[in-house]
């Protein structure tokens, strides 16, 4: 009878753990436009000072764009709504006052890939203390993942060229979509028309010893983005005059340590224009170390679209960028 009952036990817990794998493996596709965010938080704390936190971080504008853009296009829905299909949302942030006082992230509970932040207190004063420690990394968090599900979407269809390989021993996973456009020495460009103007990636390379100096770290980058802008990117033909692209020079841009391709690397933000002509737009940059070669490899995508929200198309150009890998 004891050997009955353990065989039961065994036979028992091998079913519960299939049962468990087979659901965690078939849960449903998450959705949800890129940068799209579903908060779960009750009606009446969305007015009041628990959503003044909330939008504080999760609708903050986004750096380095035209025009005033948030981080995350939100949309709110009280708790009980929050279920069916809205469910399967990629990223849901769930805030609620409640006896337990906590702050942490949840991976795939209703779709894969998903994120779902919870922030609970047990008063409005503790949700809030939460959201100010957790937001940033909740933040990190969403944006990585809408990274990674922009890039798996990317190998559906890729650009097969090999210029980028044959010319800096490099490959970045850019979509099909995208065609080189000129191709030199020194210089790849890629570009993709979109309907109100073109979504561009370049990749050139640099001396090691080019950002040498730190008190003019900001200043060389400007010279360096202009110098190639002067070299192989032109405005339209204006009499008399020389057009190309160029750092706004109205705008410092912003600097970020970052790490691409396991590597150390800058990432630059601003604003582009060209010289002599009215055209501008958002440009995004790494420069990435690359001490094996003796250079710094220089990736760029910036999007020209007149009177259009950028968010989104700078964001698929830094999810293409940070595919960047060192061909060995």
């Amino acid at each position: 009878m004891k050997h009955f009952k353990l065989l039961f036990t065994l036979f028992f817990a091998i079913i519960l753990s299939c049962k468990d794998n087979g659901e965690k493996s078939y849960l449903p596709e998450s959705i949800g436009a890129y940068n799209s965010l579903i908060i779960v938080i009750d009606n009446e704390a969305w007015k009041s000072k628990v959503g003044d936190k909330v939008r504080q971080y999760f609708a903050a504008s986004s750096l380095g764009l035209t025009m005033e853009e948030p981080i995350f296009t939100i949309t709110q829905i009280p708790p009980e709504v929050f279920s069916g299909s809205v469910r399967k949302s990629r990223n849901v942030l769930y805030v609620q006052k409640d006896t337990l006082n906590l702050a942490h992230i949840k991976s795939n509970m209703y779709s894969k890939p998903q994120n779902i932040a919870v922030i609970k207190g047990n008063s409005d004063d503790e949700v809030i203390e939460n959201l100010d420690k957790k937001a940033p990394e909740i933040i990190n968090a969403f944006k990585d993942l809408e990274t990674k599900e922009a890039q798996r979407r990317f190998l559906i269809s890729l650009n097969k060229e090999k210029d980028l390989e044959d010319k800096f021993g490099i490959n970045l996973r850019v979509p099909s979509i995208y065609k080189i456009v000129k191709t030199e020495e020194n210089f790849v460009w890629f570009e993709r028309q979109i309907q109100k103007g073109t979504m561009n990636i370049i990749a050139y390379e640099m001396p090691w010893d080019s950002f040498s100096v730190d008190s003019t770290f900001v200043k060389d980058i400007v010279r360096m983005r202009d110098s190639i802008g002067n070299l192989y990117i032109p405005g339209p033909d204006v009499p008399g005059k020389k057009t190309h692209m160029r750092t706004e020079p109205a705008f410092s841009p912003s600097v970020f340590p970052a790490e691409v391709a396991g590597n150390k690397a800058v990432e630059v933000r601003g604003l582009w224009d060209i010289k002599n002509y009215p055209m501008a737009g958002p440009f995004l940059t790494y420069i990435v170390n690359d001490r094996e070669h003796n250079r710094k490899m220089v990736v760029e995508g910036f999007t020209f679209a007149p009177s259009t929200e950028k968010r989104d198309y700078m964001f698929e150009l830094e999810a293409i960028m940070k595919t960047l890998r060192f061909i060995e």
